[in-house]
């Protein structure tokens, strides 16, 4: 007796290795795509990367990755126009123009500087290798940031009274600075481009959550009376002119 079904079977596809790199292509550009489960989502988010050239996806556990590419695919149209807008990394050249405490410096190069910058006046020397002055200059604006920090850091937990916290310096894209329970500060090293008061606000938020971990009216009490400046100014500051710091030897797309 015939049967109406196939006996047939298909070749089942392979499953999908959810390391590998997932890619998109945007107006005729390739993007990365990362993907990130976070376990309290309730549904997929997409968002646009423009500083590290890459799209990026959180969802939930319970979400496939198929269903992540199929959500960005339908977004496309948005996450191009986002693209286009954004302006370029700027690489750290001989020649370029960089800020340091919020002040414009001019980098030199010379084989006869220095290999460690140097600065003068409203300029940035360094020598060796010219392929290597981004890498200096940054390896030395993250030891002259925890210099800075270090100090800032020290005024503060004095008028708060606390004891000095752990500090590292890092380059989170999307945090400047945070605290942790362990009594420990991570502040980006790109703060030390911005202007002293910027930097100041946020060393002097951090340390008012070594007392107070949240965000509540004891918290801002105590920020208020220990930041000279004007906080709401130098937040503004940074929602205005934040992303330009991250485009300073930003990865190239």
């Amino acid at each position: 007796m015939n049967s109406i079904f196939s006996t047939t079977r298909s070749k089942a596809r392979p499953k999908r290795d959810e390391n590998e790199a997932l890619e998109i292509e945007l107006s005729g550009c390739i993007y990365p795509l990362r993907v990130r489960k976070v376990k309290h989502a309730r549904s997929i988010a997409v968002s646009a990367d423009t500083v590290k050239g890459e799209v990026r996806i959180t969802m939930p556990p319970y979400a496939s990755t198929a269903q992540a590419l199929r959500f960005a695919r339908s977004k496309s149209d948005w996450l191009a126009q986002h693209f286009a807008k954004a302006l370029p990394p700027l690489p750290i050249v001989n020649g370029a123009e960089i800020a340091f405490a919020g002040e414009t410096h001019v980098i030199r190069w010379s084989p006869d500087y220095r290999r460690t910058p140097m600065k003068r006046d409203d300029e940035i020397h360094v020598g060796g290798p010219e392929e290597r002055i981004e890498s200096r200059v940054i390896g030395w604006m993250k030891e002259q940031a925890r210099t800075i920090y270090e100090d800032d850091l020290a005024d503060y937990c004095a008028r708060a009274e606390v004891d000095l916290p752990i500090l590292s310096i890092g380059d989170a894209r999307r945090r400047w600075g945070s605290c942790s329970g362990r009594r420990a500060i991570r502040l980006s090293w790109r703060l030390v481009m911005a202007p002293p008061s910027v930097r100041r606000s946020v060393v002097a938020h951090e340390v008012a959550h070594l007392r107070h971990m949240n965000h509540g009216p004891d918290f801002y009490a105590l920020l208020d009376r220990i930041f000279e400046g004007r906080r709401k100014e130098a937040d503004r500051w940074l929602k205005q002119h934040g992303a330009a710091l991250h485009l300073i030897g930003a990865p190239k797309r």
